[in-house]
């Protein structure tokens, strides 16, 4: 059968099941559908395949009076929770938020993203360095209690391990440290000295150096990081509040 258009002023239920959350008989709620699934809205050739109980493609309406949707699912509302959902969400693409994000687990971080798991976090900022302006620096992000970057590598037949360029605008240079792992044999391998663009090696003489090597350093462009506060979720945080007080000592400092 087909219409041209239907009004339907109760329910509209496609299926045999009962669905409890919209009730029925003379309690139903008017206005409320109930599908068992699986449906497709808008373009049908995005998904050959059941890949979900709800799939959303873009719109393939070409009437003159429909103009193209930006997006596959909008929504709008004065509600707390606009989209509620049950199990994992996956994302195909990119994800934008304007507002906050707030992620609560249980557990053994059960609520993490699946995905989260297997890549590295991220962090993205303007270069440090004012002779490369227009340009951007991008690392990922190592756990522990400070806000601090790496360097690693393997040294050769030389004695100076040059540091990045960039690390001069962007660590406490008094901050660094080394490790040294020789390769093949000891040769009694020490940091003789060490300054903002490279650390000096000294070995027993004789015995060219071969070894990896790690570095680490704290950043000075942002404030130390304040490891335990109190409070009962992330936005406790004096950074997140502002320059606390309390915390003073800790903010835009550093003692060396």
């Amino acid at each position: 059968m087909n219409f041209d258009d239907v009004n339907i002023g109760g329910q509209l239920i496609v299926g045999t099941g009962v669905f409890r959350a919209i009730k029925s008989g003379w309690r139903r709620i008017n206005g409320s559908a109930g599908i068992e699934g699986p449906v497709v809205i808008g373009n049908q050739e995005v998904f050959p395949l059941n890949e979900a109980t709800l799939m959303v493609g873009p719109t393939t309406n070409d009437d003159d009076e429909c103009v193209p949707a930006t997006s596959s699912v909008g929504v709008s509302g004065r509600l707390p929770t606009a989209v509620k959902t049950r199990g994992n969400m996956y994302i195909t693409g990119d994800l934008y938020v304007t507002g906050s994000v707030d992620c609560q687990s249980t557990g053994r971080l059960e609520a993490r993203h699946v995905k989260a798991d297997k890549s590295p976090k991220l962090f993205d900022m303007e270069h440090p360095s004012p002779e490369m302006k227009g340009y951007r620096l991008a690392h990922a992000c190592i756990e522990g209690p400070e806000v601090g970057v790496y360097y690693r590598g393997r040294l050769r037949n030389e004695k100076e391990i040059i540091l990045p360029d960039y690390w001069k605008d962007l660590v406490h240079m008094n901050s660094i440290s080394v490790q040294l792992q020789p390769i093949g044999a000891h040769q009694d391998i020490i940091v003789k000295r060490w300054d903002i663009e490279k650390i000096y090696l000294q070995s027993k003489s004789g015995v060219p150096i071969d070894c990896f090597f790690h570095v680490y350093a704290e950043r000075k462009d942002v404030n130390g990081l304040i490891v335990e506060y109190e409070g009962e979720t992330c936005e406790d945080h004096p950074d997140r509040k502002g320059d606390d007080p309390k915390y003073a000592d800790t903010m835009n400092t550093r003692t060396l």
